[in-house]
């Protein structure tokens, strides 16, 4: 099979390139490299099934050749991460609505089937928890940047949507919840990589809000694999599904969990939301999926532990900090020239 993932340099793609290496499958990525990264994809460039292109989803002479390559298109490609939603509301919204129509518009024209990524975002400040994916979203005011994101993702589901009703597209969407493991950064505001990296620095492990504010994280080898086993179904085609773990835990709890993991002595401190992002920020207290709908279609349940979680996180740390001290320490070579 023929793959083509859009942001395949980021940290879901990288692993779901791999995944799909590994089977013995062709990968193509498409990648502008805005939030992704070369690193991430660095071990796989030597292999001949995997072919990379660094360019944007709105260059669409190369994406509807990349399509046409294709048998499925993984439509991963968004602004990501709560810090560049706030920052950036203009290019979260241009990147997320009109990539993925985009992204939409090539596929239909060859009926390739589209795994488009969404978000637990788009249910907004709901609390009927567990999230059940026909249940009502419920989003802020538009005065309120924060709901930007979820606003978007949410668009591009019914984008997505209208393009299986109208012009029979087949299309799996997931909205996937608080994705974790190596090679996710921390620089968007993703809170396990960067409680790790100061855990690890023997700085404070900064908290938002009160940290009673819970989430469940799900390893990124359950994810892709809950990926995988839907787009193998075609009963999936045209339905809305959650990607997640259930286990819940809150980001305080999690703080602690990750300095008893990670044997530091850093400090545990608190942050207003006004402080940390924006004033007036709103955030949801609970994000819990129901995985029923998952279960039935991928015949699959995430099943790896927060504790290896957030162990994996940090091994992947100290091996980026043990190479970076060893590269530093490696004497520079020197030629005749010299």
């Amino acid at each position: 099979m023929r793959y083509l993932i859009t942001g395949g340099a980021g940290f879901i793609g990288s692993h779901l390139a791999e995944a799909l290496l590994s089977r013995g499958d062709h990968v193509f990525i498409l990648d502008d490299l805005s939030t992704g990264s070369v690193e991430n994809i660095r071990h796989l460039k030597t292999q001949k099934n995997f072919h990379y292109f660094f360019d944007s989803i709105t260059n669409k002479h190369l994406l509807a050749e990349l399509v046409d390559e294709a048998d499925v298109v993984f439509h991963l490609a968004a602004a990501v991460g709560v810090r560049l939603i706030v920052e950036s509301p203009v290019r979260t919204l241009e990147t997320n609505v009109h990539g993925t129509q985009l992204v939409l518009d090539a596929a239909s024209k060859k009926k390739k089937l589209v795994f488009a990524a969404s978000t637990s975002e788009v249910y907004g400040k709901s609390d009927k928890v567990p999230f059940v994916e026909d249940a009502d979203l419920v989003l802020g005011p538009t005065t309120k940047g924060r709901w930007s994101y979820a606003a978007s993702k949410a668009l591009d589901e019914f984008l997505a949507l209208s393009y299986w009703k109208e012009k029979h597209l087949p299309v799996v969407i997931a909205r996937l919840f608080n994705t974790v493991g190596p090679r996710q950064t921390g620089r968007y505001g993703m809170v396990l990589p960067n409680f790790a990296r100061q855990a690890l620095d023997g700085a404070p492990i900064t908290v938002y809000g009160t940290g009673q504010q819970s989430r469940c994280f799900c390893d990124v080898r359950d994810t892709v694999q809950a990926i995988l086993g839907l787009i193998g179904n075609d009963r999936a085609v045209g339905e809305v599904i959650n990607i997640g773990n259930d286990q819940e835990v809150s980001i305080e709890d999690l703080a602690y969990v990750v300095k008893d993991r990670a044997k530091s002595s850093s400090p545990i401190t608190y942050i207003p939301y006004d402080q940390a992002y924006e004033p007036g920020f709103e955030d949801m207290q609970r994000r819990v999926p129901s995985l029923e709908k998952l279960q039935n279609f991928a015949g699959f349940r995430p099943r790896i532990a927060l504790v290896e979680i957030v162990d994996r996180v940090i091994n992947y740390f100290q091996k980026k900090t043990e190479m970076a001290s060893t590269d530093a320490e490696a004497p520079l070579s020197v030629t005749a020239s010299d």
